[in-house]
Formats: structure tokens, C-alpha cells, sequence
């Protein structure tokens, strides 16, 4: 077990940020069209929505945001899910030459913390991976880190119910809730907490995970942050 005694740093977690900005953005450069437009597990998000989603936080001003908002006629998620379908309209070249120009930005969209943009990354990331079939590894410190702010963020508002189990991390230091033991490595745990309990299984799956018990995982309902 990876030993760890504190959230990370500020400096540190964006430091992650923008590797894992450039390492996605390479995965993207390389995919086929048709991979392009392979269906995620996130309802009618495909690959190139979730990708140009993941472009959109650290480029777009607070004053564009509040017209998405009222263009979204003050639905959040109506605006989350529209804004990414126009952006994805551009060509995929474009989409991926948005995610790199964004290594180092430290913009946050309104309402969220510094810790938001790893969250999104990593969970992301995998969504992507996992519709095309592609392992994609995710740092233990880093993954324990977005599942705590995913445990305990109340703003913006949690979009998923947390299971009822106490999850224990298999390979880093790490505990939560009350209930079933669900015993897995930080990375599904993460995927777990984050709605996804069916990428949760796939992604031990894909990496061979041991030592995983605790109820199923099954039955996704995940949504876009």
C-alpha cells in the first residue's frame, strides 16, 4: 500500500492537471474517426462531447458562462451537456488543439474549487478510455484526492447519490462511509463515487485488479460535472 498523509497540494494537483491534460490530448490525436464517435457510458455523450467538455471550463470568461446559463434557460446540466455538443461540432483537430492550449491554464469555472479540474480530468478521462476500450492509469495520490472533494464537495452540488458501503482503497491510504466493506484500488473507487459503478468493474477488469470484494459493481448513472 502507497502510503500518503495529506490531500495534495495546490501546486502539486495542477501539476498532475497538465500531465494528464497532454497525455489525453495525445491519446485524442491519435484516434479514428470512427473512434471519435464511439458512444460513452454518459447517456448520448460520445467521445468528441466529452473531450471538447473537458476544453470548455478554463477557456470560456464568466461572462460567456452566464450567457450559456441563460441560454440553458437556467438549467445547469441543459447547459453543461449543450455548450459541449456545439463545441464538439469543430473539427477533432481543433478539440484537441483546445485541450492542449489549456496545459497550465488555472482558470476554474465559476463556482468551483482548485480541486475541481483534477475530478474532471481523471473521470473523464476514463470515460473516454473505457468507450474505446484503452487503459488509461490514474496516479493513486491523485485519484484519492478527487475522490475525497468528490465524498465531500456540497458546491457545486454532488450530481450522484455515494454509496451506502465504507470504501476502503487497496492501494493508498484512504476510507469512507459506513455500511458493506467495498475493498478496491483508489482508481474504481473513484469511478465508484462518482456514479459509475460499471466502469469501476471494467477498469479493475482492464487492470487485473486484486483483492477487489464488496457488492457488485454495477448499475451506471453517470453524469458530466
Amino acid at each position: 500500500m502507497i502510503p500518503v498523509s495529506a490531500v495534495l497540494g495546490t501546486g502539486e494537483r495542477w501539476r498532475i492537471v497538465d500531465e494528464q491534460r497532454a497525455s489525453l490530448a495525445d491519446l485524442l490525436a491519435g484516434l479514428s474517426p470512427e473512434e471519435w464517435e464511439a458512444p460513452t457510458r454518459c447517456g448520448d455523450w460520445r467521445v468528441r462531447d466529452v473531450a471538447a467538455h473537458l476544453t470548455i471550463a478554463a477557456r470560456l470568461t464568466h461572462r460567456a458562462v452566464v450567457a450559456e446559463f441563460v441560454r440553458a434557460r437556467g438549467n445547469f446540466d441543459r447547459m453543461i451537456h449543450d455548450s459541449a455538443v456545439r463545441e464538439a461540432e469543430l473539427p477533432v483537430a481543433e478539440i484537441v488543439a483546445n485541450l492542449r492550449s489549456i496545459i497550465g491554464s488555472r482558470r476554474l469555472a465559476p463556482t468551483t474549487s482548485p480541486r475541481e479540474p483534477l475530478l474532471d480530468i481523471l473521470v473523464h478521462g476514463q470515460d473516454i478510455a473505457l468507450a474505446l476500450g484503452r487503459t488509461r492509469e490514474m496516479p493513486p495520490d491523485a485519484a484519492r484526492d478527487a475522490a475525497d472533494r468528490a465524498w465531500t464537495m456540497r458546491v457545486p452540488p454532488r450530481p450522484w447519490p455515494l454509496p451506502k458501503a465504507r470504501l476502503v482503497a487497496t492501494d493508498i491510504t484512504w476510507t469512507r462511509g459506513a455500511g458493506e466493506e467495498v475493498r478496491a484500488p483508489i482508481a474504481a473507487l473513484l469511478l465508484l463515487v462518482t456514479g459509475r459503478p460499471e466502469a469501476a468493474r471494467q477498469w479493475c477488469e482492464r487492470v487485473g485488479a486484486e483483492g477487489v470484494t464488496g457488492h457488485p459493481f454495477s448499475g451506471d448513472s453517470p453524469q458530466i460535472l
